[in-house]
């Protein structure tokens, strides 16, 4: 991974900007204690997620040219929203004391750091085509969120507790994003990248059109999935 990181270190990720919106909650107080240089520490996890979702910075890839991220006292967890370069990304004070209860701070930074790598991807990842958008197509959606989680699971901020059990590829976010994680792991060091890829190639855009790209056609998305489940002890 650093061998692939060196190749970001001078990548413009675009102009950070972090805002303090509720600086009265105890959540504000925790995470500037752990984050005490937030544009510095989200630039560092957006070069780590280039690195999982992309060969190279020759490749093409989803510009941002702005990314506001802010702490907040919100319901939730944490969201992105914007597009077409301009990007902003919230993240709950009240999770964050949640997720300190105990007064846990490792626990705290894995979690704030999953999080950031899940809404850092949906900022860089690219998205399939011909086949609707997030809000309109089931596919498109699973495709997103599985992304999320499979680039957090590679960076090491999901443990196999908590990959959930049964289910479907196009569950999304854990379930999918493990199952994309297991086919980095078995079949392809480089699956995320060529996977992410193939929302550019494969067009309309499928599950197992994308596996068949990356793979080869003797293989399916169902078998895999059937391989998988048998694998990690769920059937």
């Amino acid at each position: 991974m650093e061998d692939r990181l060196a190749a970001w270190k001078d990548y413009n990720v675009g102009e950070i900007e972090f805002f303090d919106k509720s600086p009265e909650t105890k959540g504000s107080e925790i995470y500037k204690k752990i984050v005490p240089e937030p544009e510095k520490y989200i630039a560092d996890k957006a070069r780590k997620v280039l690195a999982t979702l992309y060969f190279s910075p020759e490749d093409s890839i989803t510009p941002v040219r702005k990314l506001d991220y802010s702490v907040e006292k919100v319901d939730g967890v944490s969201a992105k929203g914007g597009g077409n370069g301009e990007i902003a990304i919230w993240y709950s004070t009240n999770h964050i004391e949640k997720s300190f209860a105990k007064n846990d701070t490792a626990r705290l930074d894995y979690e704030t750091r999953g999080v950031l790598f899940h809404e850092l991807t949906h900022a860089y990842q690219l998205e399939p085509q011909g086949i609707g958008t997030y809000g309109t197509n089931m596919t498109f959606w699973a495709f997103i969120e599985g992304m999320a989680d499979a680039c957090r699971v590679a960076n090491g901020c999901f443990t196999a507790d908590d990959r959930p059990r049964g289910g479907t590829y196009m569950d999304g976010y854990r379930t999918t994003g493990f199952f994309i994680a297991w086919l980095q792991n078995t079949k392809d060091p480089d699956f995320i990248r060529k996977f992410n890829k193939s929302a550019l190639t494969v067009v309309p855009w499928s599950f197992d059109g994308a596996i068949k790209y990356v793979l080869g056609n003797e293989f399916s998305v169902d078998e895999l999935w059937e391989e998988y489940q048998k694998e990690v002890g769920d059937k």
